[in-house]
């Protein structure tokens, strides 16, 4: 049994230049947790909502520059000038961050013509949930864990 027979032809591809916020909301509309990220049709990366949340925790305002501490508001005039320009300048890095900026690189990835066993023991070696299906250097699939399940 190989991969082509068991795998999802039409791919939910993500840009690697969609911001967040537009990959965000691509993988709710579709309900899927992670997706191929394409430049110029080639698998460059995988995106995951692990990773987007990583780069939301990583990069958000922290709750003690929006709440100062009592001990803070002593210094309160001086700082409330210091926590608008950080709380912009957040703002402004978040909203520029792309896809490819926060994206797994070099995804992982296999043939139609392999066999699905093959691609079970890439994830679970890996720990990964999904590889995107390349054929010619063009994506033309994805196989998730759970269409290796319909094997069975």
């Amino acid at each position: 049994m190989n991969v082509e027979d068991f795998m999802t032809k039409d791919v939910i591809v993500i840009g690697a230049d969609e911001s967040l916020e537009e990959a965000a909301r691509k993988l709710r509309k579709y309900r899927i947790s992670g997706a191929p990220v394409v430049e110029d049709g080639n698998v460059i990366g995988v995106i995951s909502e692990a990773d987007l949340l990583k780069a939301l925790e990583e990069k958000s305002i922290s709750l003690n520059t929006l709440l100062p501490s009592p001990l803070d508001l002593i210094e309160l005039p001086v700082r409330v000038k210091l926590n608008i320009d950080k709380i912009t300048k957040e703002i402004k890095l978040l909203d520029k961050l792309k896809i490819k900026d926060i994206m797994t690189k070099s995804a992982i990835t296999i043939s139609p013509e392999e066999d699905i066993s093959k691609a079970a023991r890439l994830m679970r070696e890996r720990g990964i949930n999904r590889l995107p299906v390349v054929k010619d250097s063009k994506i033309v699939g994805i196989i998730t864990r759970a269409d290796l399940l319909k094997a069975f």
